[in-house]
């Protein structure tokens, strides 16, 4: 049986992985590492990117791991709850994080460069957080999916995850809504997820 929901878990994860990846890029370089006045389309890049993520991981993504994938491989594979339990914990936490950065991020902007190296060490601890936690997903939880579940959770699976329209992947029709932001991000973000300056 095809196992869409896991394509799709796995190519949510790399857009994130490689979200932030430019976020802490961008974060290394600085507003405005030439002198060319663009500070403000920095600031305006990493809240676009701290929004996709507080948008779409935080809403679409970790919900529907929590609803649905982990009480299934609990179900299966009750070895695997230290490991739910410590992503649990992570879901709960990652609405909340994400906030905070996004405040800190203001702070810096608003209130100088004083407040740059608190933003810098939170968002450096929050995508070492976010990677670690996919990892854990992806070593553990969903090769005991594949190996362990029935076609019957794999058909609720891959009709939940279907819905899923992350504006990142260009693999999926994107929701209208999100034009804005993908264009905002896309234009303007380094590689490896936009066509900005790296």
């Amino acid at each position: 049986m095809n196992h869409e929901a896991l394509r799709v878990i796995r190519d949510e994860h790399a857009s994130l992985a490689a979200m932030l990846q430019s976020l802490m890029q961008m974060v290394r370089r600085g507003p405005d590492p030439e002198g060319t006045g663009q500070s403000e389309l920095f600031f305006d890049v990493l809240r676009a990117m701290l929004f996709y993520i507080d948008e779409f991981p935080e809403k679409h993504h970790h919900p529907k791991e929590s609803d649905l994938l982990f009480p299934r491989v609990a179900r299966v594979a009750p070895h695997t709850m230290a490991a739910i339990d410590q992503l649990e914990r992570d879901h709960m936490q990652g609405e909340l994080r994400v906030r905070e950065l996004m405040h800190l991020l203001m702070a810096w902007e608003l209130l100088g460069d004083t407040r740059r190296q608190a933003f810098e060490d939170e968002v450096t601890r929050y995508v070492d957080f976010y990677l670690e936690h996919m990892r854990l997903e992806e070593s553990v939880i969903l090769p005991e999916a594949e190996k362990s579940l029935t076609d019957a959770d794999w058909h609720a699976l891959n009709a939940a995850f279907a819905t899923n329209q992350d504006p990142l992947n260009s693999r999926v029709p994107r929701d209208p809504q999100f034009d804005r932001l993908f264009t905002r991000i896309v234009m303007r973000a380094p590689a490896p997820v936009g066509l900005g300056q790296g």
